[in-house]
């Protein structure tokens, strides 16, 4: 069968979705990967086939433009509590929601609908940021699937915005997400949909422990780091002598907001009079913003991280999924250093809960507390026991290749009318 994944330009997203393409690939089904067309190199050495869709507008502009946009209330999503909700600020977020959602998404709806409705995939699975994937999926007749790079805080507010909204007099009742993703599956002649935002299926990478229940179809699929192309250093095959605690601040913040929200050389400095080794694996253009190096640190670029992570006591972070999870698989204990955007501040909790890290706001990042909560993490064994009990159930979730034959089955059995043509 034909299999058209879609994703937001953006790394973290496609790395998440690379394993299962690989698995379908495998298979024997046909694969594509779209995305912004500037976005097609980066598809392409994953090895699978890219397909351009839309414009390259210039959202890595604006952000970096907005760099204050990730500690806006509305953006943080990781408030999960009814008695702690509102409808005005869930309304307000909702909104925020949708305008951002379109700032991504837009530039590739019709080019993607076009591609689907010529390509004609069985399924389609899209990041779960991705709804321009859901509206070529029902446009073209396809089975849809969402697979996740996130904790499900995007459905999970959606249902508690509901509730919400369906307790209010009906001159207040609005639905920011229903009328623009309506609106644009009227121009192919369809009409809003839940699955439009839930898609008919799941893929679900976290524990339960870390999931975030509701109501929407879910299958367990176990994460599978892939960082890009990369070359295992010679070095990382000496075992270190000491604890070793390695750095990564990811890609996203430099390359998209115009710089990292915590400062590289202030973590390294804090750090330098531990009993430790660390391994700051950072971006050549984050290396170049550094210093003096303490001598108990070793800056790299471009080690992948599921190579080092074996080898560590603990990682620091920004809270970055692909960073998350793959620490989760390796069982390393994590401090979240992290901004509140998004799930950050949930999926932190969560591991603090469970015994495997910490968390510090990235505004409350001092010298003294990462120092602290480092030599706890590398000290205190029950962090170490924590996140080992993660990972037993991280990796006792089924292979993506073991997951094939559910997407197989669904895209025989669940698909729809495609809309017909405006």
């Amino acid at each position: 069968m034909r299999v058209l994944f879609a994703t937001l330009p953006e790394k973290s997203h496609l790395f998440c979705l690379t394993p299962i393409a690989w698995a379908m690939r495998a298979a024997g089904h046909e694969v594509r990967v779209a995305s912004s067309p500037a976005f097609t190199d980066v598809i392409a050495r994953t090895g699978m086939t890219a397909v351009g869709v839309g414009d390259d507008s210039n959202i890595s502009s604006a952000m970096a433009q907005h760099r204050e946009s990730q500690e806006v209330e509305s953006v943080d999503w990781s408030e999960l509590d009814p008695a702690r909700l509102t409808y005005a600020q869930e309304l307000e977020r909702a909104q925020m929601g949708a305008w951002g959602f379109a700032y991504y998404n837009e530039p590739m709806i019709p080019d993607l609908v076009a591609f689907a409705r010529q390509w004609r995939p069985d399924l389609v699975v899209w990041d779960p940021l991705t709804y321009a994937g859901a509206i070529a999926a029902r446009a073209s007749g396809a089975a849809h699937v969402r697979s996740m790079c996130f904790a499900d805080v995007w459905v999970m507010k959606r249902q508690l915005f509901l509730k919400l909204r369906d307790e209010q007099p009906e001159a207040l009742r609005q639905d920011p997400m229903a009328e623009w993703l309506g609106w644009h599956a009227e121009q192919f002649g369809g009409a809003f949909g839940e699955d439009l935002v839930t898609g008919q299926l799941t893929l679900d990478p976290l524990p339960e422990r870390l999931s975030v229940p509701s109501d929407v179809r879910r299958v367990p699929v176990r994460f599978v780091p892939y960082n890009g192309p990369a070359v295992v250093p010679g070095w990382l095959a000496e075992p270190p002598a000491r604890p070793r605690v390695a750095l990564s601040l990811g890609a996203a913040n430099t390359e998209r907001y115009g710089g990292d929200y915590v400062s590289k050389g202030a973590i390294l400095e804090a750090l330098a009079d531990l009993d430790v080794e660390v391994v700051a694996a950072l971006l050549p253009a984050q290396v170049a913003e550094l210093g003096t190096v303490p001598d108990n640190a070793r800056v790299v670029s471009s080690v992948p991280l599921h190579a080092l992570l074996p080898s560590c006591a603990a990682l620091i972070h920004h809270g970055g999924f692909g960073s998350y999870a793959t620490a989760l698989v390796h069982g390393v204990p994590q401090l979240f250093v992290a901004t509140a955007v998004a799930d950050q501040i949930l999926r932190g909790t969560g591991l603090r809960d469970a015994g495997a890290g910490l968390l510090i706001p990235h505004h409350a990042m001092t010298a003294e507390g990462i120092r602290d909560a480092v030599h706890r993490l590398v000290t205190e064994p029950g962090f170490a026991a924590g996140a080992d009990a993660l990972r037993r159930e991280a990796t006792g979730r089924p292979a993506p290749s073991s997951i094939v034959g559910e997407l197989e089955r669904l895209a025989a059995g669940s698909r729809l009318p495609g809309w017909s043509r405006p």
